[in-house]
């Protein structure tokens, strides 16, 4: 078996607040840090342009973590487009499915995500991966389950003979804790950071700027930020 280095880490990072939590999570822990995006034909852009600008405020405002932040990946994995239709990809309504899944469920993606991801960990010597994927509040997406990512972590490790490990650090964590957990790495800069820099709206709206950032304020995603925002600052106030 190939041995990676575990001092080196790669974090699957969209730009939005959960992955940019998790990167500063992983910059805190980690020696060297790289990160992958993926194009996957999603219906805006807004969150891949998030990508560069939460870097740089990061690197910028820690000097410490700057040093560890190594290069940046943009994989094209469109061929999930390919697949059919969802309201992450095409103009569709955001509903609830038959099957009980919403309909921005995008199947096999993030398991699509951490293959190319072990692929270029794998040339990289990068043993770690760091996914904000989370279960605790999450929209239902079954590949967000720690079963199903230990399951592909498995995969990887006997499919590219390595010992990939894998970090989930916010697996079973809330929204409102998962900002006490970034007041706790970066205090109020990093909080300012994510909720001014990253972008989670499923409909990619950055026109409308509310207490938690922006957003439509009416897809799940808002109102998961937005939840969390509400129990995180009620949290700070008492």
């Amino acid at each position: 078996m190939r041995t990676l280095d575990n001092t080196r880490a790669l974090v699957l990072f969209s730009g939005g607040q959960d992955s940019s939590i998790s990167l500063a999570w992983a910059l805190d822990r980690y020696k060297h840090v790289e990160t992958v995006g993926f194009i996957y034909g999603q219906r805006h852009s807004v969150e891949l342009g998030a990508r560069l600008t939460v870097r740089k405020a990061i690197a910028d405002a820690f000097p410490r973590w700057a040093g560890r932040l190594g290069g940046d990946t943009l994989v094209d994995s469109r061929g999930l487009n390919d697949l059919g239709e969802t309201a992450m990809t095409h103009e569709t309504e955001i509903v609830l499915g038959n099957d009980g899944l919403p309909s921005t469920f995008v199947p096999g993606r993030n398991l699509v995500f951490l293959a190319l991801s072990g692929g270029l960990a794998y040339r990289r010597n990068l043993g770690v991966l760091v996914a904000g994927m989370c279960e605790a509040d999450y929209s239902g997406y079954p590949d967000c389950r720690s079963d199903a990512l230990a399951a592909q972590l498995e995969a990887l490790r006997l499919g590219m003979d390595a010992n990939f490990g894998l970090d989930t650090p916010l697996m079973h964590i809330d929204k409102a804790e998962s900002w006490r957990l970034a007041e706790r790495l970066g205090g109020a800069a990093l909080v300012d950071i994510v909720n001014e820099h990253s972008h989670t709206c499923y409909r990619g709206v950055r026109a409308r700027r509310h207490d938690w950032g922006y957003g439509c304020g009416e897809c799940p995603a808002c109102e998961l930020r937005a939840k969390g925002w509400a129990g995180y600052r009620g949290d700070e106030a008492n």
